[in-house]
């Protein structure tokens, strides 16, 4: 009866408005539900899929988020990548000591880190996809695959093979490349992104400002931070595919608008897009009580009477705690260890807040991406001025003066060993700041300060560590995966793929062909990936 009446009264409408005709599809559609024509106006078709992404490289979240985003990121990177970096080592212990500490790989975990640098951007970045061919923004579009090789580049470097070339299609089961073919391809891929907003970026145009909360929208920041990430991935190639490394390096660098080169370029996830993000580690050491200093830290940091300790981390007067240079004393914790919860609690905390910045990259980094290459490429520039300049910018990145830079680089001091309540390590290494020795000892220089200025992006630390060899690393107490044929020397190569990729009939034949594309076609966390070629 209802429903009669209210044709009734849409055909009396419709009689009254003789002068134009009725609109059925105006009258019947939700006045509170956005229209594809909608979204186009306000951005938020290609705008939302874009922060997602964003949001997603990286796991964050907001106050309101809870800890939905805290508990993915530590699962999924701090308590492997960030841990195997030697950055950072924890007070506490799970499952009776076998977990990623010790090098017994969590399968909820594993699952964890491939869920969060691919599956959790997949659906976004085909939403920006279809968007894009519907709409013709490629704009847009240019700036999701930045932001998906940006993640995705992560899983590769952690297992190795991954979907890549015919992600997005309509299949059931997505057949996955080799680590060198999806190189090749996701080379391309950002450079066709970086062409697609070279006009824009000179122009100092924007794109889906309102919905950009790494660069507010700045198209030159994004060209940037994209030449930067082809910079990253060609110097990750030096050892497996030289030609390839550096003719990659070179168009990097010889773009028209360059490279990161000053503090602000960073890309980071702090406040942007109307939101307020809170930082993962910071929440992971105050309210979890479970983030340290690893001892690693302390023997480079203090050794070298680097003023970024005090920076980096937090002072402790608990039993034991050792003083450092700037006549404070600070606590850190072993690797790899089985002590339980609260052993470690009073030791020192990295000295983050909730309002710390999440890094994915920062010019302090490039700069040392730079040095590398002019030490094997004398054409690519000077070696020890960019050695140089990236002490100096991660000095600034940390509120440092660069004025210390000169002193630092020639005090002459080596990292120290740690003995610190029953533990004890001897130094890692004797090498000093200054840039001299043979091109193994400054390429080991390098990488230890690169190592210092990533903190404490641990993904990134870890890879370079697993591709150089440096820094050297105090070893895990304790190795719950020797079992699996890890030893402490070597530690984890990549991340064993999941248990569910080889479930089913088809998923199995498809982990099958993917574990075939391994270098050493076994799949096991001691499987050195394509570009880990140094012995």
């Amino acid at each position: 009866m209802k429903k009669m009446n209210q044709y009734k009264l849409l055909a009396g409408i419709c009689a009254l408005s003789f002068l134009s005709s009725c609109d059925y599809e105006d009258i019947n559609t939700n006045p509170y539900e956005m229209t594809d024509e909608m979204g186009k106006m306000d951005g938020i078709s290609m705008g939302g899929p874009i922060l997602t992404m964003e949001r997603q490289v990286v796991p964050v979240g907001t106050q309101a988020d809870g800890t939905d985003a805290i508990n993915q990121y530590q699962i999924a990177y701090h308590l492997s990548a960030d841990l195997w970096s030697g950055y950072f080592s924890e007070n506490n212990n799970w499952y009776s000591g076998n977990n990623h500490m010790t090098y017994y790989l969590v399968d909820a975990w594993v699952s964890s880190t491939y869920s969060n640098s691919y599956t959790n951007l997949y659906s976004p970045w085909k939403n920006a996809k279809m968007e894009s061919e519907k709409s013709g923004d490629v704009d847009g579009f240019a700036l999701a695959q930045i932001l998906k090789i940006s993640a995705w580049v992560k899983t590769l470097e952690t297992f190795g093979p991954i979907p890549y070339t015919h992600a997005g299609e309509m299949a059931l089961v997505i057949p996955f490349d080799s680590e060198e073919e999806v190189y090749d391809t996701m080379f391309q891929d950002l450079q066709n992104a970086i062409t697609t907003l070279t006009p824009l970026a000179e122009q100092g145009g924007t794109v889906v400002a309102d919905f950009d909360a790494v660069y507010g929208g700045s198209a030159n920041k994004w060209v940037k931070y994209a030449n930067s990430l082809m910079l990253r991935m060609a110097m990750r190639l030096k050892f497996v595919a030289p030609a390839k490394a550096k003719q990659w390096a070179q168009t990097a660098l010889n773009h028209s608008v360059g490279v990161m080169t000053v503090k602000d370029d960073a890309a980071q996830m702090s406040t942007g897009a109307g939101y307020t993000f809170v930082n993962n580690i910071s929440y992971l050491a105050s309210n979890y009580n479970e983030a340290r200093m690893c001892t690693s830290m302390y023997a480079y940091l203090a050794g070298y009477e680097d003023p970024r300790l005090s920076v980096y981390f937090l002072p402790s007067e608990t039993s034991g705690a050792l003083s450092a240079f700037d006549g404070k004393t600070y606590a850190p914790v072993p690797p790899g260890h089985v002590q339980g919860n609260n052993t470690y609690k009073e030791y020192s905390q990295p000295n983050m807040t909730s309002a710390t910045p999440t890094y994915w990259m920062r010019a302090s980094e490039v700069y040392f991406l730079r040095a590398e290459a002019a030490l094997e490429w004398p054409e690519f520039g000077d070696a020890e001025s960019l050695y140089k300049q990236g002490v100096q910018m991660s000095f600034e990145e940390n509120g440092l003066s660069a004025s210390e830079v000169d002193a630092y680089l020639a005090n002459g001091k080596k990292p120290v060993a740690v003995t610190i309540n029953g533990y004890s390590a001897s130094a890692p290494t004797q090498a000093t700041t200054e840039f001299s020795g043979s091109n193994e000892e400054k390429l080991e220089k390098i990488m230890i300060q690169k190592w210092i200025a990533l903190y404490p992006n641990g993904q990134e630390a870890w890879t370079e560590w697993r591709r150089t060899g440096y820094p050297k690393l105090n070893q895990v107490q304790v190795n719950n995966g020797a079992g699996q044929g890890i030893t402490k020397e070597d530690g984890i190569r990549r991340m064993v793929y999941p248990i569910s990729f080889s479930q089913s009939a088809e998923d199995k034949a498809n982990y099958d062909d993917a574990v075939s594309k391994l270098k050493d076609k076994v799949d096991k966390a001691t499987s050195r990936l394509w570009w880990d070629a140094r012995n």
